[in-house]
């Protein structure tokens, strides 16, 4: 098998309805991520944008025991110029901002390990659930004695607070699914895979199930906001807000909400 077959086998894409489902899947290697898997995952993400009907993106790993532990340590062995480290960061960073760009809600369904990029991975979704036996952190500074870049700590900063950033990288610790409850980086912690998995269908299809206008301007917004430091362009607040009230959608759930029934949402 060549090396980009590998990489088609280590993700799955499966869709069910209005919701796609992007699966890690080398579970002996705690899916963790090769250079080709990177690049196939760019072209899974740039490939939902031709998907019709889709309404929500979840990320998960096979086999229960890790969602992603970062890169394959393998894939570093060759790393000996500047270009090497500031290329792969390149496109990590490259590849976290089309994660954060996709036109629907997206879920990070963490069950065991989420460290390294995979931990990047689940910060760039929206929402993130996670099982009881879920850790996430970036260990670097016991195991490889890299770093993370600057784009990748405000991130982490943004959502679990510079604190907490400070304890997981300076301690190399690695947070619990209850810390990271409290933390507010994941909303919910189900007691086991199978759970979780109950949990990440509900959330999915509630969340395919709202109006796509509304939730395309608030994540739009959000990450304006976040890049930003929460100041807000008044150009783009009038955009976000025109979109919104302007559209065939809101028209509709006034009426159905007038009518008492159930509004039949059509992203337009």
């Amino acid at each position: 098998m060549n090396q980009q077959a590998t990489a088609d086998n280590d993700l799955l894409v499966h869709q069910d309805g209005a919701v796609v489902t992007i699966t890690f899947n080398r579970p002996q290697a705690r899916n963790a991520f090769t250079l080709l898997m990177y690049e196939r995952l760019a072209d899974i993400v740039r490939s939902l944008e031709e998907r019709s009907g889709v309404r929500a993106v979840v990320f998960q790993g096979a086999g229960g025991k890790a969602f992603a532990s970062g890169t394959d340590i393998a894939e570093f062995i060759p790393f000996s110029t500047p270009e090497h480290a500031l290329g792969y960061e390149r496109r990590l960073e490259e590849i976290l901002v089309m994660i954060e760009n996709i036109r629907v809600p997206t879920i990070a369904s963490v069950a065991g390990a989420c460290t390294g990029g995979g931990l990047m991975i689940a910060a760039v979704c929206d929402l993130r659930v996670a099982a009881a036996n879920a850790v996430f952190g970036i260990p670097v500074a016991r195991t490889l004695g890299n770093c993370l870049s600057m784009s990748n700590l405000v991130r982490l900063e943004r959502l679990i607070g510079a604190g907490r950033v400070n304890t997981m990288m300076l301690s190399a610790q690695l947070m619990r699914a209850s810390e990271a409850l409290a933390a507010g980086f994941v909303t919910s912690v189900a007691a086991d895979a199978e759970a979780l998995a109950s949990a990440t269908t509900e959330l999915a299809s509630a969340i395919a199930a709202q109006a796509p206008i509304t939730m395309r301007v608030t994540r739009e917004a959000m990450r304006l906001l976040g890049r930003s430091g929460g100041a807000v362009d008044p150009a783009a607040e009038k955009s976000f807000i025109l979109q919104a009230y302007q559209s065939e959608d809101f028209a509709e759930g006034v009426r159905a909400f007038l009518a008492k029934r159930t509004p039949a949402w059509r992203g337009r």
